[in-house]
């Protein structure tokens, strides 16, 4: 029903509580018309989208002053533990949301926790009451005149309780990532330590994505975890389509990185960029490239050092993962220090366009395909005597090399010879 004269921006919050046919319904009012999306865990598809390029990215890290990260619990229903969380929270004049997503036992529920919890009072509200009615019963809570708010998800967003530090969630395998998030951010919002029960009826009600998202937010409880657990609900869920209207959804036909990669190609060229030739480097070398588990246990921050390592654009951002690994887990034994080589090595054989850097016990080291000039091939050699270029073949050879290798001297004769080429 609103036709504005002159539309310019249009902004959205709580992005992920849109379809995509209401983001685009809106941008039908003008064809060229900037838009503003706001949220704390954005949609696999828009963060994707945000990832490959197709949309600009802003993360606000910052907090509010005060704020202490919450204490947050899974596991199989208790209702001695739900009593005990209750107790806790009412000892220092607090309250709690009690979140049962279902209206047709609520009821029951609510009986249910007055007998848990005899002398808490307990509020009821839910999504199919008067809305009158609702705002009665949310003036009464923020008043203090009740202690439990038994609720659905309606509480989800927009509300500013400072003294509601405890949230209890039955069937939070249910929930989406994003919904839980968010539900968790229903706490915590003064500087009382706030704790968050996530309940599920038993192990064999669990599916393996329900597993996924409950451990996600176990891991990651500092403030500000938004963009973290919105990356794990796009690994979880897949990243959906970008040209149609599925939010989630891996893309089987051609693979996801592939899928991603080819989507940043085009939106790289469509900007006019040049886009490099990714070339697929093969180092083979006797030696051993790997982070053991007994120095960095997280199976997940061993997964994501090899990929920084694996996708790196620069030598200093190799240098930052080792300087990391350091400060965090001490100093690293010689295979990590051997993967950190063998990446910067991955890195200048690519930016030199060089396919192969291979051990031989006849020949030592020769990098394969290389295109060099006689003259600069003189000089090479004239600089290092242990290099040497053979045209017919477009190799390069690095001679007196043992099977100890020395990653180190290996690097250095490879900056030798790009400074060459």
């Amino acid at each position: 029903d609103i036709r504005p004269k002159d539309l310019g921006l249009i902004i959205v919050d709580e992005e992920q509580k849109f379809g995509v046919g209401s983001k685009e319904k809106i941008k039908l009012l003008k064809t060229e018309v900037d838009v503003l999306t706001l949220s704390a865990t954005p949609i696999p598809r828009t963060l994707h989208m945000s990832l490959t390029g197709v949309r600009d990215i802003v993360l606000i890290e910052t907090h509010p002053e005060g704020r202490n990260p919450i204490e947050t619990f899974v596991g199989e229903i208790d209702y001695q533990v739900v009593r005990r969380a209750i107790e806790r929270e009412l000892a220092r004049a607090g309250q709690v949301y009690y979140v049962y997503n279902r209206i047709s036992g609520i009821e029951n529920k609510k009986i249910q926790l007055q007998q848990l919890v005899p002398e808490a009072r307990v509020a009821l509200t839910h999504g199919r009451m008067d809305g009158s009615r609702i705002e009665e019963i949310m003036s009464d809570f923020v008043n203090k005149k009740y202690d439990i708010l038994l609720t659905t998800s309606i509480i989800e967003s927009g509300m500013d309780i400072g003294n509601v530090n405890t949230l209890i969630v039955e069937n939070s395998h249910l929930f989406g990532l994003s919904q839980l998030y968010q539900l968790r951010g229903r706490v915590g919002r003064s500087s009382e330590r706030a704790y968050s029960y996530l309940f599920y009826p038993g192990r064999g009600n669990l599916s393996l994505p329900a597993f996924q998202r409950l451990k996600t937010l176990t891991e990651y409880t500092d403030l500000g975890s938004g963009y973290n657990i919105a990356m794990r609900d796009l690994e979880i869920r897949g990243a959906g389509e970008i040209l149609g209207p599925r939010q989630h959804g891996h893309i089987n036909s051609v693979g996801f990185d592939m899928y991603c990669q080819i989507v940043k190609e085009e939106i790289e060229k469509l900007k006019g960029k040049k886009i490099e030739e990714d070339i697929n480097v093969q180092i083979d070398l006797p030696v051993s490239a790997y982070i053991p588990k007994s120095y960095i246990e997280s199976e997940r921050d061993r997964v994501n050092i090899y990929k920084i390592l694996g996708n790196a654009k620069s030598l200093g951002e190799i240098d930052q993962v080792r300087k990391g690994m350091n400060l965090r887990y001490k100093k690293a034994p010689l295979v990590v220090d051997n993967l950190v080589n063998i990446a910067k090595l991955k890195y200048l054989l690519r930016k030199a366009k060089i396919e192969k850097l291979v051990f031989s016990d006849e020949k030592g080291i020769y990098l394969k395909k290389v295109d060099m000039s006689q003259g600069k091939a003189r000089e090479m050699n004239r600089k290092n005597k242990n290099l040497s270029y053979e045209p017919v073949s477009k190799r390069i050879i690095i001679k007196k090399v043992s099977k100890n290798i020395d990653l180190d001297l290996v690097l250095g004769s490879l900056n030798d010879i790009m400074s060459f080429m």
